[in-house]
């Protein structure tokens, strides 16, 4: 890589780097020295001329990722250092396994590379940058990527038109830097399967980060009838056929979704039935369905993705579980999500405390959930953690 400039931060402004924190914002920066373009390189310095590490510039309000911490300019191999250092991770949290062939091996500032993700889909390598650095960098990851995974790698698709800024975004933005491989492409996840199609489907064509909560679902899931809504590829759907449930009903506003979903039942090869799908809103189905479901899990998505729909989000959590928890039979057990990152932990919990003083219900806490190891946050970026779940009892 070439480092195109210096930044010189502000007295004061190097604290949060020299804490790790990935970031720089704009208003933190003393000088720019250098033909610097969004998505180059930069030297990062404190006001007395420590250097401080090197990153991504992009004009923005977070004006530097940070990719290195140390005052060595970055050698040749970066990128195979970063990536071979995410997958000893996750062998170290035992990815892959014999049963699961579907794993996240980049998450952002969880692995030290802000604006990358990379999901891995039995050999097929779907990137996304939410970067103009990463974009710029698409083909020198590609190339690392194929030196650490060898001849495990099939294929590799850059999925980034939906996630770049906006200036950078162009109908041709996807496209395969390695090989190609047929889509839909099967994946195995704790022995259940599942298609995925990545040049359709949303994000990177499956989400990864519910793998170990949905499996914590077939434990509630045997002889019950289920509801699962937000359903998308159908992933709780499976899980809880697969423990046994004696019915089980999948709903989205999606058409697409629903199809997805009912694809993935049938390779499985449940009997149809066991399980129903519904191209409904879910507020508008969960109406009439008082004591129906044993079990019902909320998975939506993103309310908020600005902090200035924070509050209308808090709002749609709110009449969301309030509904479910009505509906609920007694002694029934609901899991709640939400993957907003501006909806913090506690303001997540307390939401979901004001929905059961409205429901009326006398609710437990059984499981506090999150990511799983996949997706790891790094200790010095606790914004790194978004996903939020519990595992409620309702008596």
């Amino acid at each position: 890589m070439i480092i195109q400039g210096k930044i010189t931060l502000k007295k004061g402004k190097e604290h949060s780097i020299e804490r790790f924190h990935p970031w720089i914002f704009s208003g933190a920066i003393q000088t720019l020295e250098g033909a610097v373009e969004d998505g180059g390189w930069v030297e990062v310095k404190s006001y007395k001329g420590k250097v401080l590490g090197f990153g991504h510039f992009q004009n923005g309000s977070i004006a530097v990722r940070m990719l290195s911490q140390a005052a060595e300019t970055p050698s040749q191999n970066f990128w195979v250092d970063k990536l071979s250092a995410a997958v000893t991770l996750r062998a170290a949290a035992g990815l892959p396994a014999s049963s699961i062939n579907a794993f996240r091996l980049i998450h952002g500032e969880g692995d030290g590379l802000p604006g990358l993700i990379i999901d891995l889909y039995d050999g097929v390598a779907i990137m996304q940058a939410h970067s103009v650095g990463m974009h710029i960098d698409r083909h020198a990851i590609s190339e690392a990527l194929q030196r650490v995974l060898g001849e495990g790698l099939k294929t590799v698709y850059y999925k980034s038109q939906s996630t770049l800024p906006g200036k950078m975004r162009s109908a041709d933005q996807d496209e395969y830097l390695f090989g190609m491989t047929a889509v839909p492409h099967v994946i195995t996840e704790h022995g259940n399967k599942f298609f995925i199609d990545w040049e359709e489907g949303q994000k990177t064509g499956f989400f990864l980060d519910q793998r170990e909560n949905r499996k914590l679902l077939g434990d509630f899931s045997k002889g019950k009838q289920v509801l699962n809504t937000f359903c998308y590829t159908g992933g709780f759907s499976v899980y809880a056929l697969q423990a046994g449930a004696a019915l089980v009903h999948s709903v989205d506003a999606s058409e697409k979704a629903v199809a997805l979903t009912r694809k993935n039942i049938d390779l499985n090869g449940f009997n149809s039935n066991y399980h129903t799908s519904y191209a409904e809103d879910t507020f508008d189905f969960l109406k009439d369905k008082k004591d129906q479901y044993d079990v019902i899990i909320l998975d939506p998505p993103a309310f908020a993705k600005h902090r200035d729909a924070r509050h209308q989000a808090v709002k749609g959590y709110q009449r969301l579980n309030m509904e479910a928890m009505k509906a609920i039979k007694s002694n029934g057990i609901l899991f709640t999500f939400s993957c907003s990152q501006v909806v913090d932990r506690q303001l997540f919990y307390d939401t979901i405390v004001s929905a059961a003083i409205q429901a009326g219900r006398q609710i437990k806490v059984l499981y506090h959930l999150a990511q799983p190891a996949d997706h790891p946050v790094s200790i010095f970026h606790p914004e790194g953690e978004y996903l939020k779940g519990l595992v409620l009892y309702v008596a």
